[in-house]
């Protein structure tokens, strides 16, 4: 499972901000020190740097025109950029104003997380109330590097096997989706066209040799 959230986290760093998104900003001074520091331990004696570190947490709307306004440093374009390019130039923006900013800015809008064949995804749920069909929709759909038997969605501590290869089995296993499921496809392992693809470059360079030595020898 940690490697599971491991994936998720990852993903959701490569997320693109679009319009409409709502934004959890948290800002920290020296480097993310409160962050670490939690109980101020580093915070006594004459540190007074650290003593006035302080964490902000708020959400923020990105409006029609793309812009989200924030504290101090104003309305800011952050549509099309991902979470981490926009941490960047947020702690840009706060290092104006905090030495050493540090940022976390999370994407808190109703949304599921894809993994596997369809690669790392973040769907935003636009109603109340999609089904998986819907969410695998969003992503593409299903090609054939995936098996339609093996979806599986993690819901907390719980998990659901869906098989959608059958009509019986979309009846059954067309289920609601809810805000902060994981779903994972299971991908087709092809082995030989896998070692091609890893091995691809050192064959073409062999290759290149053995015709490169036959027109020697020749």
């Amino acid at each position: 499972m940690e490697a599971v959230q491991t994936q998720v986290r990852a993903t959701e760093k490569n997320y693109v901000i679009q319009k409409n998104d709502r934004l959890e900003l948290e800002v920290y001074t020296s480097k993310g020190e409160r962050l670490i520091d939690p109980d101020r331990y580093l915070s006594t004696g004459n540190n007074v740097q650290a003593a006035t570190t302080q964490k902000e947490v708020n959400s923020y709307l990105v409006g029609q025109d793309g812009l989200v306004k924030l504290p101090m440093v104003g309305s800011i374009n952050l549509v099309g950029l991902t979470i981490t390019q926009a941490e960047e130039l947020l702690q840009k923006e706060f290092t104006k104003f905090y030495k050493d900013s540090f940022v976390i800015l999370k994407y808190t809008n109703k949304r599921v997380v894809l993994l596997g064949a369809p690669g790392g995804q973040v769907i935003p749920l636009i109603n109340e109330n999609m089904r998986l069909t819907e969410v695998l929709a969003l992503a593409k759909g299903i090609n054939n590097d995936a098996r339609a038997s093996n979806i599986r969605v993690m819901r907390g501590d719980t998990l659901f096997i869906a098989d959608l290869t059958t009509f019986e089995g979309y009846k059954k296993n067309d289920i609601l989706i809810e805000p902060g499921d994981i779903v994972y496809v299971e991908p087709i392992r092809r082995p030989l066209l896998e070692s091609l693809r890893d091995y691809g470059p050192l064959l073409s360079i062999i290759t290149s040799l053995t015709t490169l030595i036959v027109i020697i020898t020749r």
